[in-house]
């Protein structure tokens, strides 16, 4: 087929911020394959790393080939704990919203959310000094949360996720 041209290491720093530019632009195809460049020639690339997961779950929507698993694979690849944790709960977090945008079950979807919450908990007993994005994210699932009720409805099971398939919610 085609064999792809190398980015040179000087490109890379450019590269990014066209990424980031794309993520912006809702355009995370192209953001993808920027971070896939700079990651060919870059392997351990943090930024190019969270962009790409980033980009990744900006596809998370309904005839989108990119799931949770997919998202999930970049994990391993983060060197900061609190990272590893933080984008563990943002994979959670926007694969729950998109399951309610979906109509599914809303303990279904909830059950991403309280999973988004436990990792966001999580980041936050580790988070910097003066960085608290984790709170902010915990925040933003428990209204949603709150304002759907969905303890009313859900089972209880449901709302202590732990597993990994896409078409359910961790259990």
């Amino acid at each position: 087929m085609f064999e792809l041209k190398p980015l040179s290491k000087e490109a890379i720093p450019r590269a990014l911020k066209r990424a980031e530019r794309y993520r912006l632009l809702n355009e995370p195809r192209e953001a993808e394959s920027i971070c896939c460049d700079v990651l060919k020639t870059e392997p351990e690339n943090q930024e190019a790393l969270v962009m790409l997961l980033l980009a990744l779950t900006d596809q998370f929507r309904k005839g989108s080939t990119v799931g949770v698993n997919q998202a999930r694979e970049i994990l391993p690849r983060l060197k900061d704990e609190y990272e590893k944790l933080y984008y563990a709960g943002v994979i959670c977090e926007r694969w729950g919203k998109f399951q309610l945008k979906e109509a599914v079950p809303a303990h279904l979807a909830h059950g991403w959310l309280r999973e988004a919450m436990n990792c966001f908990e999580r980041a936050e007993a580790l988070s910097p000094w003066q960085n608290e994005d984790a709170i902010l994210r915990w925040n933003a699932c428990a209204r949603i949360i709150m304002r759907e009720r969905p303890a009313e409805r859900a089972a209880p099971e449901a709302l202590s996720p732990h597993g990994v398939d896409e078409e359910v919610p961790p259990r």
